[in-house]
C-alpha cells in the first residue's frame, strides 16, 4: 500500500490499517530507521484494553464468567437517581 509525505512531513497511515488495528487520534508511534529508505514504524499507545478479551477467556476457573440476567436500561429513569 502506498502513501505520501506532506509538505509538512507527515506520513498519512491508510484508514485500512487504522480500522484494522483500532489506531485512533492521539495514539503514539516510534519510528526506527532501518536502513537508507527503509524504516519501522511501531504503535507505542496500545489500543484501551488490548487483549482483554483473551485474558479473560483465559480464566483458569471455567464457568467463572456466567451471563446475568437484567432488564434492559431503556426502562430506567434518570430521575430516579
Amino acid at each position: 500500500m502506498k502513501t505520501t509525505i506532506s509538505t509538512k512531513g507527515q506520513i498519512v497511515l491508510p484508514a485500512e490499517f487504522r480500522n484494522q488495528d483500532g489506531i485512533a487520534p492521539g495514539h503514539e508511534f516510534e519510528i526506527e530507521r532501518l536502513d537508507r529508505g527503509e524504516y519501522r514504524l511501531v504503535l507505542t499507545t496500545p489500543p484501551k484494553n488490548l487483549g482483554l478479551v483473551d485474558w479473560l477467556l483465559e480464566c483458569p476457573d471455567k464457568d467463572f464468567f456466567v451471563p446475568v440476567e437484567s432488564e434492559s436500561t431503556d426502562s430506567l429513569d434518570p430521575m430516579d437517581s
